[in-house]
């Protein structure tokens, strides 16, 4: 095999999504792999897979291998499989459910543990999900920090539902493995901007009345 042939195969590299089952893991593998986002919430049972190709500055391409772990299986007999070799973890909370912050000491203490004999040490990115629900959030932005500081992890916060940060969240996990450099202007392009929905409401149905205003009121902020 020639140099350039060599060159021009894609790197591959196996992530695994771990946290707690309703965290968000599966919308957030499939909003990165194919930019979609399921509305209503199914449990992954076991494993679900998949693969997206990306490319990384200096024309890099890098195959993901993404790993959805079922979050019903921590203390599972497959899961330090699962997890074993991964040169990628998200570890996943939801930002509004503070026993899924919780329990990331057991998750990460299991992936430790599995992957005590493997010559792969994992990069691990501590992933805040739902952060499209912010009013409702109930962990802290410090102390989301202060666990990254003391076990050594990447910090990114996301939202599977509206895309925002998905991308680059991956993007910086291998960039960093594969010792990519990304500058702030790359950063900000894989950042999905996130539109409001204009609502032109009809101008000749008179005044508003209490009633309906309050309505209004709480629609909005459901």
């Amino acid at each position: 095999m020639s140099d350039s042939e060599e060159e021009s195969q894609d790197r591959q590299l196996k992530f695994v999504v771990i946290g707690d089952g309703a965290s968000g893991k599966t919308s957030l593998a499939t909003r990165f792999a194919q930019e979609a986002f399921g509305k209503q919430y199914k449990q992954t049972i076991g494993l679900d897979f998949f693969l997206k190709r990306i490319t990384l500055p200096g024309n890099l391409n890098v195959t993901l291998q993404v790993w959805d772990i079922g979050g019903q299986s921590l203390g599972g007999k497959m899961l330090d499989k699962y997890v074993y070799g991964a040169h990628g973890v998200l570890l996943v909370y939801d930002i509004t459910n503070y026993q899924s912050f919780e329990n990331l000491e057991d998750w990460f203490g299991m992936l430790k543990k599995a992957n005590e004999e493997s010559q792969v040490q994992p990069l691990v990115c501590l992933v805040g999900n739902k952060i499209d629900l912010e009013h409702m959030r109930t962990v802290k932005s410090d102390k989301h920090q202060r666990f990254c500081q003391e076990n050594g992890l990447i910090s990114q916060f996301v939202s599977a539902k509206t895309g925002d940060s998905v991308f680059l969240c991956f993007q910086r996990v291998a960039a960093e493995i594969l010792g990519v450099k990304l500058n702030k202007a790359e950063m900000e392009q894989s950042q999905m901007i996130v539109k409001a929905e204009l609502v032109n409401y009809p101008q000749d149905e008179g005044p508003i009345s209490q009633d309906t205003a309050q309505r209004s009121k709480i629609c909005s902020i459901q």
